[in-house]
């Protein structure tokens, strides 16, 4: 795991030590525990987003077929 430095005020950073006191966990396991459910809701909203996208805009080939040669053609 890789080290980061964090700059917070001194009020925050009290308020971040007691809850994570009182959850029985650390200051630095809740930043990560947050960080990593930010970064989760941010990539499923991303993917919701394209599938809502992929319904909205279903695209016509207008009837054109495609073998897998022409699919995989370099």
């Amino acid at each position: 795991m890789k080290n980061i430095t964090l700059a917070l005020d001194e009020e925050t950073l009290a308020a971040g030590r007691a809850y994570a006191e009182r959850h029985q966990t650390t200051l630095n396991a809740l930043v990560r525990e947050l960080l990593v459910k930010t970064v989760i809701a941010d990539r499923q909203g991303a993917v919701g987003e394209m599938f809502r996208l992929m319904d909205a805009y279903p695209g016509n080939s207008r009837g054109q077929r495609w073998t897998r040669e022409d699919l995989y053609a370099r």
